[in-house]
């Protein structure tokens, strides 16, 4: 198994499952819990969700995946921008732990950057440590500037990671932002990692991988964990998928394999606003 180290010193997989649209649909409930749990009985048992994933659903589905299993899953939510105040911050995250059904989030991010001032967001993370509820926080969806500024606030330096859209189509945080990151000794949790879906179907990337006896989606997240301290979260359903995802973890890209990809996949020419989804 391979590890990314977070700032804490804390070892964490080096591949997560999203849990992004999932807990939507009452029909495919069990096999959505199925292929949790195949993912974290192959390692990849850090699993991460939102408040805002189906209103709450997703946490759900989460919570009962992980009923009998919690002491080996690293489990992270994250709280909405308008519930990022001293107080609202807390609330949210109470309501969180009751649905997930846990009493601790080993990690608890600012889902985006809203009105609410980062000081006041970093008071309520505080507390939360305080109180038991959070171990750790971080930020999702900041760019270069937002991240400098919330690392800049007091007690903003505590960040472990910057949950972050990266993938071979969406390279523009390697101009500035990745690097700033790795200089800091923060990882990158890289969501959507298939680009929704469209790289499994790139016909450049599926010759690329058929030719190294590999899948798309093997290729796309071997080249994400290639990266210093970027930790990819892709999200899948079924239970086959999952497994076909952990098998990245056995996979190492040469270097004419990654200057390949760099020539289907154009790493960026200068700075780009950056890209959420």
């Amino acid at each position: 198994m391979q590890y990314v180290k977070l700032p804490c010193a804390e070892n964490v997989p080096a591949m997560g499952q999203g849990t992004w649209f999932l807990g939507d649909d009452p029909t495919t409930r069990r096999e959505e819990i199925a292929a949790l749990q195949a993912g974290i009985e192959r390692g990849l048992s850090l699993i991460d969700t939102a408040e805002m994933y189906g209103s709450g659903r997703s946490e759900r589905l989460v919570g009962e995946a992980i009923a009998d299993r919690r002491d080996n899953v690293f489990l992270v939510s994250k709280v909405l921008p308008s519930n990022a105040g001293r107080k609202q911050a807390i609330a949210a995250c109470e309501a969180s732990l009751q649905r997930l059904g846990t009493e601790c989030l080993d990690l608890y991010l600012l889902h985006w950057q809203g009105g609410v001032a980062f000081e006041d967001t970093i008071a309520a993370f505080e507390q939360l440590q305080r109180d038991g509820k959070i171990r750790h926080f971080g930020i999702s969806n900041l760019d270069i500037d937002a991240t400098r500024d919330f690392h800049a606030t007091p007690g903003g330096a505590a960040i472990q990671v910057n949950q972050l859209l990266y993938n071979l189509n969406q390279r523009g945080i390697e101009w500035d932002l990745l690097p700033w990151l790795q200089g800091q000794g923060i990882a990158t949790m890289a969501y959507s990692p298939f680009d929704h879906a469209s790289l499994l179907s790139h016909n450049g990337l599926r010759e690329f991988a058929a030719a190294r006896d590999m899948t798309a989606a093997q290729a796309a997240l071997a080249w994400l964990l290639g990266h210093e301290a970027v930790l990819p979260i892709p999200k899948s359903a079924s239970a086959d998928r999952v497994i076909e995802n952990a098998g990245a973890l056995e996979i190492t890209l040469s270097r004419d394999d990654r200057a390949a990809l760099d020539a289907l996949f154009a790493p960026p020419q200068g700075p780009e606003p950056l890209q959420i989804y």
